[in-house]
């Protein structure tokens, strides 16, 4: 049988979502290592999206295939007790044999946030880049503008190597300046390597005035991730949701 997943954590202290050979450290791994004592066989998941070291998730999506007399809700009962504090799996569902939570995801969003006060807030550091300075949001706004949409964002992926398509539609670039916060909502079909975080740091050079709002069609179309900005900070990047 088929079952969906759906998870939160604190990425802090982890080395990314994906497993690796190289360390346990990863939110895959740990959550295969318990299933696969659960049932006493090897378990593999597939994830919507690999989460960077340092990304958090309150909206993670994976599913997985496995033969158990568990239900659902022991299933997931039996994952948080013997998961860290910080991975949290808050539903299980039985789903179809085909649903894949990456292939047939329609929809991810990430939302960046930006500590632009002069204090931190010891209790959002983990969640926040602490930058502690103001910024130009309307000129952070235009540039968004010109970037969403269906575009080749060849320039903002880490992945050299990157053999397939990097077209990509973002639907939404939301920007919200808080009190001592700026918020940038990311809504799209797919994100590329560090995308978002390249994206974010792009935005903030615009937002700090070394970059012009103009510059990103030109940055989109060197298809060169030496044309885009900075890669922004881990910890202030979220996952929220992933749509189907």
């Amino acid at each position: 049988m088929n079952y969906r997943l759906d998870i939160q954590y604190d990425g802090t202290r982890y080395e990314g979502w994906q497993r690796q050979k190289t360390t346990g450290n990863t939110i895959q791994g740990k959550i295969e290592e318990v299933l696969s004592r659960m049932l006493d066989a090897p378990v593999q998941i597939d994830g919507a999206g690999r989460t960077d070291a340092g990304v958090h998730a309150k909206g993670q999506v994976a599913n997985v295939h496995m033969d158990t007399e568990k239900n659902c809700e022991e299933i997931c009962a039996y994952l948080n007790r013997y998961l860290p504090e910080d991975i949290e799996i808050y539903k299980v569902t039985q789903v179809q044999e085909r649903f894949h939570s990456r292939l047939l995801a329609k929809k991810k969003v990430y939302q960046y946030r930006i500590a632009t006060g002069h204090h931190k807030n010891v209790f959002e550091r983990k969640y926040q880049c602490p930058l502690h300075e103001e910024f130009d949001v309307d000129a952070i706004k235009a540039a968004a503008e010109l970037l969403t949409g269906t575009h080749d964002f060849k320039s903002f992926c880490s992945n050299k190597k990157m053999k397939k398509s990097t077209v990509r539609t973002i639907y939404s670039i939301r920007v919200e300046s808080l009190p001592n916060e700026l918020r940038i909502t990311y809504t799209g079909d797919g994100f590329l390597y560090n995308m978002v975080r390249i994206l974010t740091g792009t935005l903030i050079e615009a937002g700090r005035g070394t970059r012009k709002p103009e510059e990103m069609k030109g940055i989109l179309s060197a298809c060169d991730r030496g044309a885009a900005g900075f890669t922004a900070p881990a910890q202030g990047l979220t996952l929220l949701e992933v749509e189907y």
